[in-house]
């Protein structure tokens, strides 16, 4: 059976490849050569890869994105689609379903929604409760660093508490949207924000929700 994370992978690459290598996406600055090139070097340069999250690794990084971005971008979509190679967790089904559902995700939604004609994909409740669990581990770590008490909430009413703090701010919204709107993209996250105003209005500024 295909995992969640298998069929966005998919899904991703064919957006990609139907976008062309020159086409926005959500990341601020990159295009879509540069987002396969992201997705290829996370899962097939572990050496360089430290740099997304630790920031004295991040000169290497950069050096091996800027090989891989000047791969023919056919090349970087096939390597999307064929997977991480054997020696990475990353083809382990369980690891590659707990650490790229979101991943794949967000990125594919960073190609679709950078598109001026795009809207909201119907996603199953299986897939939503399975974000959902994921942005349950991740809530903590994506708000760590806003301004403001910040609390995520589905239509059903179940929450998770993404930072302490007052004033709150309640983001509202189908899990997707919610994850969406923890990774920093809150301008194309479709959600309702409740509470102080200033505090809304930094929230939806802020460039500090996400990694």
């Amino acid at each position: 059976m295909s995992t969640h994370a298998k069929r966005e992978r998919l899904l991703l690459a064919d957006l990609l490849e139907t976008a062309g290598p020159d086409a926005p996406t959500l990341c601020e600055g990159w295009t879509t050569r540069d987002l396969a090139a992201h997705v290829v070097v996370r899962e097939r340069r572990p050496d360089a890869a430290g740099g997304i999250l630790i920031k004295q690794l991040a000169p290497r990084l950069d050096r091996v994105m800027a090989e891989y971005t000047d791969k023919p971008y056919e090349e970087l979509i096939q390597l999307i689609r064929t997977g991480p190679p054997r020696f990475s967790p990353f083809s382990l089904k369980p690891v590659d379903e707990m650490s790229n559902i979101i991943e794949f995700y967000v990125h594919t939604e960073d190609v679709r929604r950078a598109q001026p004609d795009w809207s909201p994909r119907e996603l199953d409740t299986v897939f939503q409760d399975a974000l959902w669990s994921r942005l349950e581990r991740t809530a903590r770590l994506m708000g760590r660093s806003v301004p403001t008490g910040l609390v995520l909430r589905r239509p059903d009413g179940q929450t998770v508490v993404a930072q302490r703090g007052a004033p709150v701010v309640t983001v509202t919204g189908e899990p997707s949207e919610l994850v969406l709107f923890s990774y920093g993209r809150q301008s194309k996250a479709k959600v309702e924000l409740d509470g102080d105003e200033d505090a809304i209005a930094k929230l939806h500024e802020t460039k500090q929700l996400g990694i």
